[in-house]
């Protein structure tokens, strides 16, 4: 594929890998309505499907034929751990034997100095990783009792062990093969023998049609969503990024204009991850993963295989919402897989978990410091965040049923303006990488960070969660709708912050030296 991917590249003046990417994910949509014509009664020739698909992407596209070996050897080791190891230890077995490999490649790579223009196996092996030790988990639950299940646990729990064939096209499933996102074991199952339609069906259609219709439209409108932000990142992405703090002209601007702009750099980063997610969840769709019924027009609705919520994440209403738009399966992946885990049986989950999470999540996405400055910070941010809302919002919430107020209007924006800047300045070490670079940036910055985190922390730890309280209770008093219907929306359990893969997924493909 050199000859005609090579000339292209210096057409376009982009690396051969950056266009070799983008030519996988583009090529993933035709590749993705030929999938779904294979019939349900052939489950077979699909999975064999997914097999050639991915090596095609490997081999001949990529040249990754050793990358290719690693990611069949850890398959091949999780089936058959988790077919053979009986004992409750398995799915941490499974966890420390994939992700040792995926830390080996990791050091591999950080040791050749291996520039970001390079795609290398270690971002699919990311996606991997969490496909391998989700089925391993979902293995172990098929085996326990159903009353010890949660409702997730329940649904994702695998009875009855898959073939060799079965398996490997679950772990090469071809369109999530590169970026993400990954698919569970029962999500693929459902996709391969039809039930996912049959679940959701067609209102008075059901006897006439086993796809649903709208499937085509919805995933070329994500392709062309996803060409939008990839075409914005390649002309800003150069002239606004992180780096631009490290820059002279950065520190010549006063404080103010340093934040402002640093927050439109933060934008043009995202917009690769948008692009990359965007165009990868439309081929998703066209093999007909992500179905999620009908909505009240009759619409096919295509929402589960989405991995963000682009809206959301810029006009988040605080930051619980914002982390659960942003790389949503590996933050499904993360809370399934770790932070309930971690937890003791019986106990709730708390601080303990979130920071083994947010550590679980750093040594994930590689070794460089950058990644642990972002998810330790994140773990602070996450508990303050708790405890404003848990603070603050029951006492601006209007009575039940009345029009929201000017109080809950003011809290709403400074929630998300807080939540930008906050996203912004935790995400600045990840994408530097360095300790040096990262303490800069955020020097430059006056660590604003720090200063609206620790002030909120150190308010709550010094009285200031009792004197919320006893406002909460004197409001209850006067009207106890509203503590009501706050916490009948508190969340339980607070959601990970997860950061996108960079290192070997998007950002080796994407962005420049």
């Amino acid at each position: 594929m050199d000859a005609l991917l090579v000339p292209l590249a210096a057409a376009l003046g982009a690396s051969v890998d950056q266009v070799k990417l983008v030519f996988c994910l583009l090529v993933a949509y035709p590749l993705g309505s030929v999938f779904i014509r294979i019939p349900a009664s052939q489950p077979s020739l699909k999975h064999l499907f997914n097999v050639l698909v991915s090596t095609f992407f490997f081999i001949p596209v990529l040249n990754l034929p050793s990358g290719l070996a690693q990611l069949l050897a850890s398959i091949l080791g999780t089936y058959f751990i988790a077919a053979n190891v009986k004992g409750p230890m398995m799915p941490w077995i499974v966890f420390a034997f994939v992700m040792g490999h995926l830390t080996i490649n990791h050091l591999i790579r950080a040791f050749y100095e291996l520039s970001y223009e390079t795609f290398e196996i270690t971002g699919p092996q990311m996606v991997l990783t969490m496909k391998l030790t989700t089925f391993a988990w979902n293995v172990w639950d098929g085996r326990r009792p159903a009353e010890d299940l949660d409702k997730w646990q329940l649904q994702k729990r695998v009875t009855k062990y898959p073939s060799l064939l079965e398996f490997l096209g679950f772990s090469l499933y071809f369109p999530g093969i590169l970026v993400g996102p990954y698919i569970d074991y029962a999500s693929y199952s459902s996709l391969i023998d039809g039930s996912l339609f049959k679940a959701h069906p067609e209102p008075e259609k059901a006897s006439r049609r086993t796809i649903p219709n709208g499937r085509k439209r919805v995933a070329y409108r994500k392709m062309v969503v996803g060409l939008l932000f990839l075409g914005a990142f390649v002309v800003l992405g150069p002239k606004f990024h992180f780096g631009i703090a490290l820059t002279p002209w950065f520190l010549s601007q006063d404080l103010l204009k340093r934040i402002v702009i640093f927050q439109f750099c933060g934008f043009i980063e995202r917009c690769k991850f948008y692009a990359v997610w965007t165009l990868t969840e439309g081929a998703s769709i066209l093999t007909g993963h992500g179905f999620t019924g009908y909505g009240p027009s009759g619409e096919s609705l295509w929402e589960g295989a989405a991995n963000v919520k682009i809206q959301t994440i810029e006009l988040p209403p605080n930051f619980k919402v914002l982390l659960d738009s942003w790389n949503i399966n590996t933050n499904v992946w993360l809370r399934e897989c770790i932070y309930k885990r971690v937890t003791p049986k019986g106990k709730k989950p708390g601080f303990r978990s979130s920071m083994l999470t947010f550590l679980t999540s750093a040594f994930w996405h590689g070794i460089a410091p950058g990644y642990y400055l972002t998810f330790l910070f994140g773990g602070f941010i996450t508990a303050a965040a708790r405890r404003c809302r848990s603070g603050f919002r029951p006492l601006v919430l209007p009575p039940l049923g009345a029009p929201t107020t000017t109080a809950k209007r003011v809290y709403d924006l400074i929630g998300s303006i807080a939540s930008i800047l906050l996203l912004n300045y935790a995400a600045t070490p990840f994408m530097l990488l360095t300790l040096t670079d990262s303490l800069e940036a955020w020097r430059r910055l006056h660590w604003y960070g720090f200063w609206m985190v620790g002030s909120a922390l150190a308010f709550f730890y010094s009285g200031g969660s009792k004197y919320l309280q006893r406002l909460q209770k004197q409001q209850a008093e006067a009207n106890p709708a509203v503590v009501a219907e706050a916490n009948k929306t508190m969340p339980q359990t607070p959601g990970p912050m997860v950061v996108p893969p960079l290192e070997g997924v998007v950002d080796a493909a994407l962005v420049k030296s």
